[in-house]
C-alpha cells in the first residue's frame, strides 16, 4: 500500500472513530504533506502537517467563487469536511491556503491545488477524496535528491564575443556568520534510546514535534484517555517502574527515532498505530509493545546511534 493510500485509510479510521453520530450528507476528506525538497513531489522525507490551514473553492461559469469553506488539519494531518444535501464537487478545488499552530514552520508556500474525486454513493450520502495537498516550507530540505532530468546547459554560440578586460572590483566585506542548520534526515539506520533524546547537546533532532508537544496530539484520543491532555513528550520520557509510563516512555522515542531515521523499524504511522492497539488491549499486550519498541530504540545490537553534538 503506497503512503497515500496509508495516510487515507488511517485519517478514514480516524475519522470513523471521532464522529459521534454526526453525519453530513456530503463528506470531502484528505491529507496535507510537508513538501521538504519543494520538489512538487511526494518522497519518504515528507511527514504529515499538523494545523495547516485547507481551503475548497467552488466557482460558476463565469468563474465567480460561489462557495468556500476552510477547515484545519488534526495531529495526523487530515482534513474533514461536510456539506448538507449532495452539492456537485467536481468542479471544486482544495488547495493549502495557510500555516497555523503546529505546522512545525511547514506553510510558508503551497504545492498545487487539487479536485475533489467522487469515491462513493450510496443512499443520500457522497464521499469525495482528494489526492495529498503538499505545503512547502521557505527553504528546502539539505542534502535532497537531485532531480533526474537535468537543466541541459546552454548553447554556446560558435562566434564568440570579443573579449573585455574589466578593472579590478573592489573586495567585500566578509558576510556574517550563517545560524547553525538543523541535522539532516539519516539516510542510513539509527536507533538512539529514550536517555539519548533527554541530553541538552541533542536537542536540535527533534523534528516532526518538540518537547511541548503533547501526547494527546501525537498520538491521539486512545492515549489521551490514559495519560490525560495536559502530559507533554518530553514528560513522557521521564515513565518508568509502571507498564503504560514505560509504553509511553518507549513509544515517544520510536516516534522521535522513526522522524530521523529513513531505515528506523517504524514508520511515524506505525508507531502511533502500534502505540494505540496496545493501549486498547491488555497489559501483556502494553508490555510486548514497549519491549518491541525498546529493542528497535536500541538497535537490537545492529544499528547505533548517529547523533552528534548540537552546534
Amino acid at each position: 500500500m503506497e503512503l497515500p493510500e496509508k495516510l487515507f485509510f488511517a485519517a478514514f479510521l480516524i475519522l470513523s472513530v471521532t464522529i459521534d453520530g454526526t453525519q453530513g450528507d456530503t463528506m470531502v476528506t484528505g491529507t496535507v504533506l510537508c513538501d521538504q525538497c519543494k520538489d512538487g513531489q511526494i518522497s519518504l522525507f515528507d511527514y504529515p502537517v499538523n494545523g495547516a490551514k485547507v481551503t475548497l473553492s467552488c466557482a460558476d461559469s463565469n468563474g465567480q467563487i460561489i462557495m468556500s469553506r476552510e477547515e484545519t488539519c488534526n495531529w495526523f494531518g487530515s482534513y474533514t469536511m461536510r456539506f448538507d444535501g449532495a452539492p456537485d464537487l467536481s468542479g471544486c478545488s482544495v488547495r493549502v491556503s495557510g500555516s497555523g499552530q503546529g505546522s512545525m514552520g511547514c506553510g510558508e508556500g503551497a504545492g498545487a491545488a487539487q479536485n475533489p474525486r467522487l469515491m462513493f454513493r450510496m443512499f443520500d450520502m457522497e464521499m469525495y477524496t482528494v489526492d495529498p495537498l503538499l505545503a512547502q516550507p521557505a527553504q528546502p530540505m539539505q542534502n535532497c535528491p537531485r532531480s533526474s532530468n537535468p537543466v541541459p546547459a546552454p548553447v554556446t554560440s560558435p562566434m564568440s564575443p570579443p573579449h573585455f578586460n574589466l578593472p579590478p572590483v573592489p573586495g567585500l566585506p566578509p558576510l556574517p556568520p550563517l545560524p547553525p542548520l538543523p541535522p539532516v534526515i539519516f539516510a542510513e539506520a539509527s536507533a538512539c534510546p529514550s536517555q539519548k533524546w533527554t541530553m541538552p547537546e541533542y536537542k536540535c533532532y527533534w523534528r516532526g514535534v518538540n518537547r511541548d508537544t503533547k501526547v494527546a496530539v501525537a498520538f491521539g484520543m486512545v492515549a489521551a484517555r490514559r495519560y490525560g491532555t495536559d502530559i507533554t513528550l518530553w514528560n513522557g520520557l521521564q515513565g518508568r517502574g509502571d507498564p503504560y509510563r514505560t509504553l509511553l516512555r518507549e513509544g515517544v522515542t520510536a516516534l522521535l527515532n522513526s522522524y530521523n531515521s529513513l531505515q528506523f523499524s517504524y514508520h511515524p504511522l506505525g508507531v502511533v498505530e502500534h502505540m494505540n492497539l496496545a493501549l486498547m488491549g491488555s497489559t501483556r499486550s502494553v508490555l510486548l509493545t514497549a519491549l518491541r519498541f525498546k529493542r528497535a530504540n536500541t538497535g537490537a545490537g545492529n544499528v547505533t546511534c548517529k547523533f552528534t553534538t548540537c552546534k
